[in-house]
């Protein structure tokens, strides 16, 4: 089958091969038909060493699509049911999900160093244990979620990763309270949803960050009040908070260096919110007096910091109230030509969905 294989971490330019064969399906697993998969700034990490993955490996962990065969033991998925793909399955157990907590379950991860495929020169790993950017994927039942027949496919991956994440990020982690004040940091598909989900709360003032002035434009049309580049939150704080800082401040950006910024940003008392992922060897430097003396709560948000299954079926039916806009996710394109040309050679059958989430 085809899909797009990064050969070694750092490079940018991604291979579409036709001869990847999806490796380890039997008792416990399912093989699924990827009909739509989305580009999250997580595989950008990965692709540059941000995150850690083995190489090579196909990118991509936002997916759907449908079951072609089950393995033995699987007893709630028949071929032909519609699936989304959770990259970070629970396993119902664990102290994190008998707490309620199962975007914390570590389950899922055991499957990270184990080959997903294989190619005659060897094995290929994919991405978050998924690695949607290919035609076909086995994964175990967990990670193979049904979705309702009226949930388009390229909606259903967005709820995958990107919206559960920056959504969940605003009503389940911060709470965001209504009438409250809210900067998002990084207006990617992730900020995105992060401010989406601060509109849903009632916030009234809802501030979008980000270098990218297509990106600003974008935050507007999904529910933020105001639009600025980095240089102008300064001058934001001042005039909608009067330079105390802002009730809520989500950092989707994932570094040490704008996750100072946002710290700063936030009010005496406020709640900072880490969504973005960043890497092993980037601190971020606080000093002990600040830390007592702003009181300010330092939350950060995995998954969307909430029941992933129950996330999932929150979003769906507030697509369908019309109360988020998946849709507009869609329609827009991220400025990467060498990855975007791999992704237009995989078109054919899988519905690549490439869009503002960078």
């Amino acid at each position: 089958m085809r899909a797009a294989v990064l050969h070694e971490t750092g490079q940018e330019k991604l291979e579409v091969v036709d001869d990847l064969e999806a490796v380890g399906f039997g008792p416990g697993k399912v093989r699924i038909r990827v009909r739509a998969t989305g580009l999250c700034h997580s595989d950008l990490s990965a692709m540059n060493g941000v995150l850690p993955q083995p190489a090579p490996f196909v990118p991509g962990h936002e997916g759907a699509g449908e079951i072609l065969d089950v393995g033995d033991g699987v007893t709630s998925l028949k071929q032909g049911d519609r699936v989304l793909m959770c990259w970070l399955p629970s396993c119902g157990e664990c102290p994190s999900c008998l707490r309620g907590q199962t975007q914390l379950c570590l389950a899922g991860f055991m499957n990270a160093g184990v080959p997903n495929f294989k190619r005659s020169g060897g094995d290929v790993f994919g991405f978050a244990g998924t690695g949607t950017f290919a035609e076909e994927v086995v994964v175990d039942a967990a990670c193979a979620v049904p979705i309702p027949d009226d949930v388009p496919f390229d909606i259903a991956a967005l709820i995958g990763c990107g919206v559960t994440t920056g959504l969940g990020a605003a009503v389940n982690t911060a709470d965001v309270e209504a009438g409250s004040s809210v900067a998002v940091i990084g207006c990617g598909g992730v900020g995105i949803s992060a401010i989406q989900g601060a509109r849903l709360k009632g916030a009234a003032q809802i501030v979008a960050v980000d270098p990218v002035e297509s990106r600003r434009e974008a935050a507007l049309r999904f529910g933020a009040t105001e639009a600025v580049a980095p240089d102008a939150l300064d001058d934001a704080k001042q005039r909608i908070t009067a330079g105390e800082g802002f009730d809520y401040v989500f950092e989707v950006v994932g570094k040490s260096a704008t996750a100072r910024v946002a710290y700063d940003t936030t009010r005496r008392g406020g709640t900072l919110c880490i969504v973005g992922a960043g890497a092993l060897d980037d601190f971020l430097q606080l000093n002990m007096f600040e830390l007592f003396f702003d009181e300010k709560r330092i939350l950060p948000s995995m998954y969307g910091g909430g029941d992933v299954l129950g996330s999932y079926r929150r979003s769906i039916a507030l697509w369908r109230a019309g109360r988020i806009d998946l849709a507009g996710l869609i329609t827009h394109r991220v400025q990467l030509p060498e990855i975007n040309e791999a992704l237009d050679q995989m078109r054919t059958g899988v519905a690549l969905r490439t869009c503002i989430e960078v």
